[in-house]
């Protein structure tokens, strides 16, 4: 296991600005010898670079990677970046900008999902990376996914989104609004210069509202039931309110802004003529995996998408979890990963060049 930060120097963004000693920090984990395949995980939205995690803390993929796991260490070298924007030591909202000596905060220049590739890219060229086996993720993960696809077409032999479609629809759009609102509307956010997260009520209402989308209704039926607690709160009330406090607690605001409104810039057909035009210029074998109850990724649409790539299989998880079914219920399509990775013919190819 190796955790640490990569400079990448001098970032070059959509929107023509500079972000100046701009780096990112990682977890990577698997074979000692330099010419293993490498995986690329790339996390959601409240994700950290820490997949796989420690003995201590368990990681948000734990589950998934590891020795003789879907996606297995022994074979592969598994790397994780946090995001550009994010707030787990990559360059972000909480990082000093080296200009004003100062936390860049709600200055921190507006970012793509595009501009979060290119800095991984960059990342991994520093670490000594040029060529991977796979790049896999889920949701904001799986923005990135499919934009690696394009942005470095023959960088990689597989790509696997999870629970993506190749744009972020009006409703996902929508509900990223509510939450923006709700945190700049909030007094205690003061322009971005709130003293703490935790302060800002209106955070707690933003993850609300994304809760709400992640799992289905008969999760949710299942689950709650209507049942209320001895204070006479509904136990639906009292799980959003919990994970509301929950993320405030471990994650910046400005920086949940930030990937927020990135995430409404992904839409692979920008200024590649459309979606149908972009999905044809795809090199890799394109594995496309969908959950059923998704409401902001519905499997139909990932479905019709594949139709366009080239070399392209689509799968479809039964799951009550909806969207957050990429984070769960792994013995249900890990084999899929493990079926595609440890394809003979990759291997082959490894021992050939």
């Amino acid at each position: 296991m190796a955790t640490g930060s990569v400079s990448i120097g001098k970032l070059h963004l959509e929107s023509d600005e500079w972000l100046e000693d701009a780096e990112l920090s990682y977890e990577s984990f698997g074979p000692e010898d330099e010419d293993a395949p490498v995986v690329l995980i790339c996390h959601a939205l409240t994700g950290t670079q820490y997949a796989i995690g420690s003995t201590e803390s368990s990681g948000w993929w734990s589950g998934l990677i590891g020795p003789g796991k879907s996606i297995d260490t022994d074979l592969f070298k598994v790397i994780t970046f946090n995001a550009l924007g994010g707030c787990s030591g990559s360059t972000g909202p909480l990082s000093i900008n080296p200009v004003t000596k100062a936390p860049y905060r709600s200055s921190f220049p507006e970012i793509t999902i595009r501009d979060m590739v290119y800095a991984e890219k960059k990342a991994l060229l520093a670490l000594g990376i040029d060529n991977l086996h796979a790049v896999i993720g889920g949701s904001l993960g799986g923005m990135r996914v499919l934009e690696w696809g394009l942005l470095y077409p023959n960088d990689m032999n597989l790509l696997f989104p999870l629970a993506v479609t190749p744009y972020l629809s009006d409703t996902g759009i929508a509900f990223n609004y509510i939450g923006v609102h709700a945190i700049e509307s909030d007094v205690n956010y003061k322009d971005g210069n709130y003293e703490s997260t935790s302060d800002i009520k209106g955070f707690e209402t933003a993850r609300m509202a994304g809760l709400v989308t992640y799992r289905s209704e008969a999760l949710h039926k299942e689950r709650f039931a209507r049942k209320t607690k001895f204070d006479g709160m509904f136990e639906v009330e009292s799980y959003l309110k919990y994970q509301g406090i929950k993320l405030a607690e471990r994650f910046d605001a400005n920086s949940y802004l930030t990937l927020l409104k990135a995430m409404n810039t992904h839409d692979i057909g920008r200024g590649r003529d459309g979606i149908e035009a972009a999905s044809k210029q795809y090199r890799a074998k394109l594995i496309a995996i969908a959950f059923t109850h998704d409401l902001i990724y519905p499997f139909d649409q990932i479905h019709s998408f594949s139709t366009h790539v080239p070399d392209s299989h689509f799968h479809i998880v039964n799951t009550p979890f909806g969207h957050d079914g990429f984070l769960t219920e792994f013995e249900k399509w890990g084999h899929i990963l493990t079926t595609h990775l440890e394809e003979k013919k990759w291997l082959r190819l490894k021992q050939e060049n």
